[in-house]
């Protein structure tokens, strides 16, 4: 612009013109914002929840007020260099069960819950196991129960306080393990009112949902503790359970956690429990449901091993 300028004489406007440049556009000057603060507000972000990637972080900002979008933190993170190493995707097979998540999705709260084991050892090197609980549909966890050996039983009386307190579901998706393949364990299921589905042999991908959470779990809390009990793997599990339905995004919810805390105000309206839903995704009393359910639960005589912990609920 200085140039032609120069050589034919001719004014800012005229030059602006012909070129077909915007007056403003020549006359901008570049303000650099200072960041430091967003910057320290990352690096905190980053340093609490350490397997975050950059969204989930840009979430978090936006959630405690700045208005930046992901580029602007896709750059910072990058400058930062809190970078997560990536994760190669293994290969699948092509074909599914009736009972995966392909031929079988989940359509409302408590259509589907999935179930499965993670193992781990502990500081002294003792082997133990977790049991993880899944909705399908919201994508909440339910629970996830340690112990040093579960078997069938374990595993009742780990799903009874849930039925108790959500209700039953339609299905409960599970793989072939013994725990759950027992044939008292799969009649009481029957009995409950629950549909249990097993998947394809060898396929964990059938059961993509609850695999899922369990790469979460044991990228976020199992690779990143040392634990030397399981009452502390309790602990510490328990509290990561609160921030993952909370506070942690989810990309399959739109950025959103599975159940995020709300504060509403006390009506005198009829009050209707978001789980009080029965197989059918239908709304009914939440008390009622627990009562009828507790009815049914006395009624069912298949599975006479129950633990002294189940016993103790079925008599309240």
């Amino acid at each position: 612009m200085v140039h032609a300028r120069q050589k034919l004489g001719t004014t800012e406007q005229h030059t602006c013109e012909v070129l077909g440049v915007a007056r403003s556009t020549l006359r901008y000057k570049s303000q650099r914002h200072n960041d430091d603060d967003l910057r320290l507000a990352l690096i905190r972000l980053a340093k609490q929840y350490g397997r975050y990637g950059y969204r989930k972080v840009g979430e978090l900002l936006r959630m405690e007020g700045w208005r930046i979008n992901h580029k602007k933190v896709e750059r910072l993170w990058r400058e930062e260099g809190l970078q997560l190493p990536h994760r190669h995707k293994k290969r699948k097979r092509l074909y599914h069960h009736d009972a995966s998540v392909i031929r079988l999705r989940p359509k409302y709260p408590n259509h589907i819950w999935s179930i499965d084991f993670v193992h781990d050892r502990l500081s002294n090197g003792r082997p133990y196991k977790m049991l993880t609980v899944l909705d399908e549909y919201t994508r909440e966890a339910l629970s996830v129960t340690v112990g040093t050996k579960m078997g069938a039983n374990e595993v009742l009386e780990a799903l009874y306080p849930l039925l108790l307190k959500r209700g039953q579901p339609a299905y409960l998706r599970s793989d072939n393990g013994p725990e759950f393949s027992a044939a008292p364990f799969q009649d009481w299921l029957r009995r409950v009112g629950i549909t249990p589905m097993q998947i394809y042999p060898g396929s964990p991908w059938e059961n993509g949902y609850n695999e899922r959470f369990n790469g979460t779990l044991r990228r976020e809390v199992l690779n990143a503790e040392w634990f030397p009990t399981t009452r502390q793997a309790q602990t510490v599990i328990n509290h990561w359970l609160r921030q993952y339905n909370h506070i942690r995004p989810h990309h399959a919810l739109g950025m959103r956690p599975p159940g995020p805390e709300t504060l509403l105000e006390k009506t005198a309206a009829r009050w209707y429990s978001p789980r009080g839903l029965d197989s059918r995704g239908n709304h009914c009393h939440p008390i009622r449901t627990r009562t009828k359910l507790r009815a049914v639960l006395r009624e069912v005589k298949g599975y006479g091993e129950f633990s002294q912990s189940a016993r103790r609920t079925l008599s309240e």
